[in-house]
């Protein structure tokens, strides 16, 4: 099985998980041009748990937060390259604004998001919390952003 899947594919693999003891780790984002902070981040989130399970929102979803000119690069591009990675066990893209719906329907153990989210602003807290999970805001990298990389592109142009 592919990392990259739907979400009716991974609720079952979240299942198994789940029955067999394991610790599912979830965080989202747009994760559009990946950087060091991204993976350092990343890495980070894997080591909590047996499982980590990578959110990307949709290119409609990115542009509606990012701006028009977002993302640089598209959903299935995005996916690719997280699935990449050794620390990702497996890739949902969700067409929203929010993962509410998406945390609420995988119910992972271990919710996350970089330092800049303070647990009390962590969209599926509720959820995860009530589930008996836990709700962790990470190290964030200073000086290393996707917006920071596209305006240093800009200024060389």
């Amino acid at each position: 099985m592919s990392k990259v899947v739907s979400l009716d594919q991974l609720q079952p693999a979240r299942e198994q998980l789940r029955h067999a003891g394991k610790s599912v780790v979830f965080t989202n984002g747009c994760f559009d041009l990946l950087h060091p902070g991204h993976v350092r981040y990343l890495q980070e989130a894997r080591s909590l748990g047996d499982a980590l399970i990578v959110a990307l929102n949709s290119d409609r979803a990115v542009r509606e937060l990012k701006g028009a000119t977002r993302p640089i690069l598209k959903e299935n591009e995005r996916a690719e390259v997280m699935a990449a990675l050794e620390c990702v066990d497996y890739v949902v893209i969700f067409d929203d604004i929010s993962p509410q719906a998406t945390i609420a329907a995988l119910l992972p153990d271990i919710l996350v998001k970089g330092g800049d989210w303070g647990v009390e602003n962590i969209i599926g807290a509720s959820e995860v919390t009530a589930a008996g999970g836990q709700v962790l805001s990470l190290n964030f990298v200073p000086g290393v952003s996707t917006s920071e990389i596209i305006d240093r592109i800009q200024r060389i142009h």
